[in-house]
């Protein structure tokens, strides 16, 4: 059975940094990507970053381009999410989630976590 278990969220001011972790486990994860999505009360879930199994590949929205960092420890089966010069719009609950294939669709991400909340304040 599949398990990814976020960690690292909490509550900061604007300016702000936070480092997220997941950690997978309960199979092998060759050659998948992992992501990072977000839902905001009231909001869709929306992407985030994602990242290659080599890790060569990096993927960002537009909204975090420059403060966020995704990178991933395969040894450990572990992705980080390296957040900087916070936001209060950067406010929202924090999924991380596993697949064979890449996407910024949400819908098409085979394996999540049971989300972090991340709450930046003005």
């Amino acid at each position: 059975q599949v398990q990814l278990v976020e960690s690292g969220g909490g509550l900061v001011q604007a300016g702000g940094s936070l480092r997220l972790s997941c950690a997978a486990s309960g199979r092998t994860f060759s050659n998948y990507a992992m992501g990072w999505f977000r839902q905001a009360p009231g909001k869709e879930r929306e992407f985030v970053a994602a990242i290659s199994w080599s890790a060569k590949n990096t993927f960002y929205a537009d909204s975090v381009k420059g403060r966020f960092t995704i990178s991933r420890d395969n040894a450990k089966n572990t992705v980080y999410l390296q957040m900087n010069s916070l936001k209060p719009e950067d406010t929202a609950v924090y999924y991380c989630a596993v697949d064979p294939n890449f996407s910024t669709n949400y819908a098409l991400w085979d394996y999540w976590g049971q989300g972090t909340q991340v709450t930046v304040s003005s």
